[in-house]
């Protein structure tokens, strides 16, 4: 599955720039799937959107399958370089080890990618995982796409099981750190300053498990 999982297929063809105090990338409660562009490595995830604590969020159950859907906007980390997002999920995938290509499934997970144009080689790709057997904070390449694809782990096993969790990530900090190979700090700023493409995946192809997660709006902002 060396190719099925590699970020360059969140890629898209077009781009768009849109720059504000807040940069909405999901708003479930006004926003319907189809502006989202489905990408199916092995199987489907099936997402959709369900009312859960009186919002509504999406929700994405993976049964043997791998599965994501993308959204490309051009995000000038210099202007908007905080995510934010709330997740929960309802089980872990025991006796993985998510460092290793029969253990590279994630209950919840989000992708952002920056573009390497016509150098796909030069596509980077920064993965906040919920992790089922790293500790949170870890960090490791993934064990398909390599360094090309930086998997870092907000939440852990240790977080409670069907409860909201919110989240804020500095992705223009966190890509410099985990990427950070420019030279001075002012190459490694421009180098990072731009992500092309977010995406949301829960998979469980490596594992044949299953995993039910659900995911709240996701949004840039300044800080």
């Amino acid at each position: 599955m060396l190719f099925q999982k590699f970020p360059y297929f969140f890629l898209l063809f077009f781009s768009t720039s849109v720059y504000s105090d807040d940069l909405i990338i999901a708003d479930f409660s006004h926003e319907p799937l189809n502006k989202w562009q489905n990408k199916s490595f092995v199987g489907e995830t099936k997402y959709s959107l369900v009312d859960l604590d009186q919002k509504t969020v999406l929700k994405a159950v993976a049964d043997q399958s791998a599965s994501g859907i993308a959204k490309e906007l051009r995000i000038d980390l210099k202007k908007t370089p905080f995510i934010n997002w709330s997740w929960r999920i309802e089980n872990y995938l025991s006796g993985l080890d998510e460092t290793k290509k029969k253990g590279d499934d994630y209950v919840a997970r989000l992708y952002l990618v920056k573009s390497g144009g016509f150098f796909i080689w030069k596509t980077k790709a920064l993965n906040y995982v919920w992790s089922s057997n790293q500790a949170t904070g870890a960090k490791w390449d993934n064990a398909y796409a390599g360094s090309n694809a930086r998997m870092l782990a907000v939440r852990s096993a240790n977080d409670p099981l069907n409860q909201w969790v919110s989240e804020k990530r500095n992705v223009f900090e966190d890509m410099i750190a985990l990427y950070g190979d420019k030279g001075s700090q002012k190459e490694n700023e421009d180098a990072y300053r731009y992500i092309d493409v977010v995406a949301i995946m829960t998979d469980t192809d490596d594992s044949k498990g299953k995993a039910i997660a659900y995911y709240g709006d996701i949004y840039f902002s300044e800080k």
